[in-house]
């Protein structure tokens, strides 16, 4: 969910030398290609329209669509919501682990109001709103297929990024 921490996971990624493919910045570059606002109207709407437009993997199919043309063989795709998007991955990738980040409302309504990106929450209501898009979109379901459960509460940021730079360091020793 939006402020778990997930950018966290990819700090730690990229501190390996992992790519980090963002599909909400995917989202944000397609708005500017548009000539659309960078607002959470305005991206929510788009990322709408383009499941309309090529399906519930719409945007996984673009990251996809990038990391094929980076030639990337190993990467970490932040910000995965939904089981489809899950399923277009495993479909194109041979190896595909999971991490699912947790934290409690409270924690990430705070962390988004001092984040300060365009698209983040004014106040409870919109944060309330849109924790029920990412639920409508079947964001929860990831929790159950998980390879790793980071629970993103009342820790250090330090504290979270040595436990996701463990996880993935095991991963790429393993695989």
């Amino acid at each position: 969910m939006p402020g778990s921490g997930k950018s966290i996971v990819a700090d730690a990624a990229s501190s390996l030398g992992i790519p980090v493919v963002t599909m909400g910045d995917v989202v944000r570059e397609e708005a500017k290609k548009r000539g659309m606002p960078i607002n959470r109207e305005s991206l929510a709407f788009l990322a709408r329209e383009l499941r309309r437009e090529r399906g519930p993997s719409a945007i996984a199919l673009s990251c996809v669509e990038l990391i094929e043309a980076r030639g990337y063989t190993v990467v970490l795709i932040d910000g995965l919501r939904s089981i489809f998007e899950y399923r277009t991955f495993k479909k194109h990738f041979k190896n595909v682990k999971l991490i699912y980040v947790h934290a409690s409302p409270g924690t990430r309504y705070i962390r988004l109001r001092t984040r300060g990106r365009p698209d983040d929450p004014k106040n409870w209501y919109e944060f309330i709103s849109r924790d029920l898009q990412e639920i409508r979109l079947g964001l929860p379901s990831l929790l159950y297929i998980a390879d790793y459960v980071l629970i993103n509460e009342r820790k250090t940021i330090e504290d979270t990024f040595k436990e996701a730079l463990l996880v993935i360091k095991k991963w790429l020793k393993h695989d």
